[in-house]
């Protein structure tokens, strides 16, 4: 049983933060990072291969957690791999015990550290999601018979940030008619924006899970502004945080503010603090929660 289903289910706040598994074998900095997250969140992301970059697998990582009774949601990227193989890891996802699974498509491979790679995308992330409930219902792809169906809790990611929103909002659409149970957002660092996503979003009565990630720096907010397609962290932040002495406080700060700012537009929040897992509790004390 997913236990982040029942959470979402029942009303409560949902708090999530991601690890990201070593790019070698050493899971020692993922497994205390996963530690330190457990005692504070409710569930936690593993990362398939983010950003193109090769690294220990999510399905390995996932397993790991399960292991030391954490509960993981496993994220899985069309990217990489082909429908009999996406299946095939959904199964095995399954078999080691691991109940939640965050249907992506992934970042192309060109941004990666192996630009030369071949990328596959025969399923997106919504057929990705038919292909689950497919083997839910006892059948492959192809309508063949399985020997005992799994059964997941099914996630997805939106941008509520995306220029134009239209395209964002017609998948988001196509992943609810697949059977999505939540979303978890891009980062998302202007409410009022997201307040205008979420009464659209309302009409589809599924949990949606803000996304923040804590800006470090003023060069980390000048990236993302100019790389990551779909987040836009304002300059009143930027300049904030840029005068601020003690830059690490303030960035408690922000992110605290940004998650109370939002805290009553969504069903929940999920942190990627991309190296600051050990600092998310604190995060988490400064947001009250």
């Amino acid at each position: 049983m997913s236990k982040l289903r029942e959470a979402l289910q029942s009303g409560k706040f949902v708090v999530s933060a991601e690890v990201a598994p070593p790019k070698g074998v050493d899971i020692t900095e993922m497994m205390e990072s996963a530690e330190v997250l457990h005692k504070r969140v409710d569930v936690v992301n593993v990362t398939d291969q983010q950003s193109s970059v090769m690294r220990l697998g999510s399905l390995a990582g996932s397993y790991l957690l399960v292991q030391k009774g954490i509960e993981p949601i496993f994220q899985m990227t069309t990217r990489d791999r082909n429908r009999i193989a996406l299946q095939s890891d959904l199964l095995s996802a399954y078999v080691l015990g691991i109940r939640n699974v965050l249907c992506l498509t992934g970042d192309y491979v060109t941004l990666g550290d192996h630009p030369q790679a071949k990328p596959v995308f025969d399923l997106d992330s919504v057929t990705l999601l038919q292909a689950a409930r497919a083997l839910e219902q006892g059948h492959d792809m192809s309508g063949k018979e399985l020997s005992g169906a799994p059964k997941f809790c099914l996630g997805a990611v939106v941008t509520p940030g995306a220029n134009p929103i239209e395209p964002q909002l017609f998948k988001m659409e196509k992943k609810v008619k697949a059977g999505v149970e939540f979303f978890q957002t891009q980062a998302v660092y202007e409410p009022d924006k997201f307040e205008e996503f979420m009464e659209y979003a309302e009409q589809f009565k599924v949990p949606i899970m803000v996304g923040i990630i804590p800006l470090k720096s003023v060069g980390m907010a000048k990236f993302m502004n100019k790389n990551v397609a779909g987040v836009h962290v304002p300059d009143s932040l930027i300049d904030e945080l840029g005068k601020a002495e003690d830059k690490y406080k303030k960035s408690l700060e922000i992110t605290a503010r940004l998650i109370n700012q939002m805290k009553g537009m969504c069903q929940g929040v999920h942190l990627m603090p991309i190296g600051w897992e050990k600092k998310v509790p604190e995060m988490l004390d400064v947001a009250g929660l």
